[in-house]
């Protein structure tokens, strides 16, 4: 076996009056294709750091063979004192490397080269740092999440791009596709330690839980034989006297070793504040269209999100995702078209760039919103400090500025505050950004059991199909398609024709047929009647009607002395909520058949 090209051994830093790092280990031998592991805040980056002597730690050793190349990707690369972002590129190239790789990675990732770095979005600048990265063929890759900011079409590209490397490589990633197709290797950071398992990343979860499991057992072991001495010490201490301080100096260092044993840091707890139950139809769009410069962002779609939908809304960067995401919010009008929101909404919005977060402000007050030390979830006061352990927070991070949080904590603490709100709507855009694995599968199972409905941006393909029910995809030129299912099934449906020609429509809510396919025969025409085209025609005025008279009867309900004022009154205005949601429900259900009919007709 050849020797190892970089070793980490004893690795030990402390940061304020915590350890983050125990004598951590880590080796990385030619070929080796390792995947490093942990909770946020757990110390990945900062292992990688020190792995590319970017950082010094406290004690211990870092060894790197002679002549060994590294390159290093951190999270917040730096490309000041750079006029353009070949520049930055080929100043990373070394004796002998290819000085035109520089310009073709640049070019597969986005970037033109002649882009100037100060005014460079945070995505582009990472994507020039990949390239930079990359560029060289270095001996040692130290990739710190890849995949940030980064489209589906460019995560693929980068996935074979690694793959085909002959560079050892150490990835901390919360792309579990990513991760699966490169580790045969997995390095766990916990609790300042590293753990090793020379398998790939699908057997992670699994050897994780075993591990945690023996080490509880350990646990208890030690709290029993640690009780029973103390037991002794109470009551049999008056034995021989030179057994007994033997005795005695074991259970001093029993004690001692329970002190040390940094137990599991505890659980994270996800838990959306559920609104009121929302009507049937959440969004309806029809026609729709948008325009920016004369380019058509969204031409002519057609869709519907039901009381429940998980929907994913894919496709490159600049193709619209968040566009379409604030037409079917309603934070955006339309430039054509018709778009209905459906009755009693509570939306709560996560932004992809965390900017509703104030970097000054503490954390606490982020949460509180700076009034007193409680928050209110599910219309249950809360202790603040409770609350921040639920996304793992320590109770000495309540005064933290949110500035100085890491990239996960502000996702986490982000998550926190738009948790506590009430809704019957999630949107999330990009929530999985900077998140570790372990909130990425509470997340997964929180959005699962959510009673309301969810809009998801993401560019994660293992997240999507976990998480979603149907995904819009972008076709290209303005147009979107709707598919049933995750990533994987949209993958499925689309099948090996991409582009088909726009004189080809597609019926809303199912995918373009594939050009070649056997087209289904025909079946007897069918029309719409007189009464179904009228009550088509009038049942949107309908809906309005119901819902304006919803809206202004939990008005009235909402005066907390109704009742005691006027009973009457309060049942009165009770009993025609509930007729009123009776017959919206009713209507919208109504209105679903007759547009799902009539859709079928036009189709033929």
């Amino acid at each position: 076996m050849a020797p190892p090209l970089l070793t980490l051994q004893d690795i030990r830093l402390t940061l304020g009056t915590a350890p983050l790092l125990e004598g951590a280990e880590l080796a990385v031998s030619p070929g080796d294709r390792l995947c490093l592991v942990g909770r946020n805040g757990s110390g990945k980056s900062t292992l990688l750091r020190i792995a590319a002597g970017t950082l010094q730690p406290d004690a211990g050793v870092r060894f790197l063979q002679p002549g060994v190349t590294v390159r290093y990707l951190p999270q917040e690369p730096d490309l000041t004192g750079f006029p353009t972002t070949l520049a930055y590129v080929e100043a990373g190239l070394g004796p002998g490397d290819d000085a035109h790789r520089a310009a073709y990675l640049l070019g597969e990732l986005g970037l033109t080269g002649g882009e100037n770095p100060a005014v460079l979005s945070g995505g582009e600048a990472r994507r020039a740092a990949l390239a930079r990265a990359l560029a060289p063929s270095p001996d040692i890759l130290l990739l710190d999440e890849p995949t940030n900011h980064l489209d589906l079409p460019a995560i693929a590209w980068l996935e074979a791009e690694l793959a085909s490397l002959r560079s050892a490589m150490v990835l901390i990633s919360h792309d579990r596709r990513l991760l699966e197709a490169l580790s045969r290797t997995i390095v766990w950071l916990d609790r300042g330690i590293t753990r090793r398992l020379d398998r790939g990343f699908a057997h992670f979860e699994a050897w994780r839980d075993e591990t945690l499991e023996q080490e509880e057992r350990e646990q208890h072991k030690l709290g029993r034989k640690l009780a029973m001495e103390e037991d002794w010490l109470r009551y049999g201490v008056t034995a021989r006297r030179k057994r007994n301080v033997k005795r005695l100096a074991n259970l001093h260092a029993l004690r001692v070793q329970r002190r040390q044993q940094r137990g599991n840091t505890g659980g994270l707890k996800l838990a959306a504040a559920e609104g009121e139950l929302s009507g049937k139809l959440v969004v309806v769009a029809k026609g729709v269209g948008k325009a920016f410069g004369g380019r058509p962002v969204i031409r002519d779609l057609t869709t519907r999100v039901l009381r429940g939908d998980r929907v994913g809304i894919v496709g490159p960067n600049g193709a619209g995702k968040t566009t379409l995401l604030s037409l079917l919010t309603g934070q955006l009008a339309a430039d054509e078209g018709e778009i209905r929101l459906g009755a009693g909404l509570q939306m709560v919005a996560l932004d992809q760039r965390r900017e509703s977060l104030d970097p000054g402000a503490t954390l606490a007050d982020t949460l509180t919103g700076g009034h007193g030390d409680s928050v209110v979830v599910n219309g249950q006061s809360r202790h603040v400090i409770g609350y921040m352990k639920d996304f793992l927070f320590a109770p000495e991070q309540a005064r933290t500025p949110v500035g100085v949080l890491s990239g996960g904590e502000r996702g986490r603490l982000a998550l926190a505050v738009a948790l506590a709100r009430p809704s019957n709507l999630l949107v999330l855009d990009e929530p999985t950004n900077d998140l570790d694995l372990e909130t990425l599968e509470l997340l997964q199972e929180l959005l699962a059991d959510y009673a309301g409905t969810v809009l998801l941006v993401s560019h994660d393909r293992d997240f999507l199909d976990r998480v979603c029910t149907s995904v819009i995809n972008a076709e290209g030129n303005g147009r979107w398609i709707d598919y049933a299912g995750g990533y994987s099934d949209m993958l499925a449906q689309r099948g090996p024709i991409v582009n088909v020609p726009a004189a080809v429509p597609a019926a809303p809510g199912r995918p373009r047929p594939a050009q070649g396919s056997a087209s289904a025969p025909a079946g007897p025409a069918r029309k719409l009647s007189f009464k179904e085209k009228h009550a088509l025609d009038t049942l949107p005025a309908q809906i309005d009607k119901l819902q304006a008279t919803i809206a202004k009867l939990r008005g009235a309900l909402a005066d907390p002395d109704l009742y005691a004022r006027d009973p009457k009154i309060f049942q009165r205005a009770t009993d025609a909520l509930a007729n009123a949601e009776t017959e919206l429900a009713q209507a919208e259900e109504r209105w679903l058949e007759l547009e799902l009919l009539r859709e079928e007709v036009e189709s033929r």
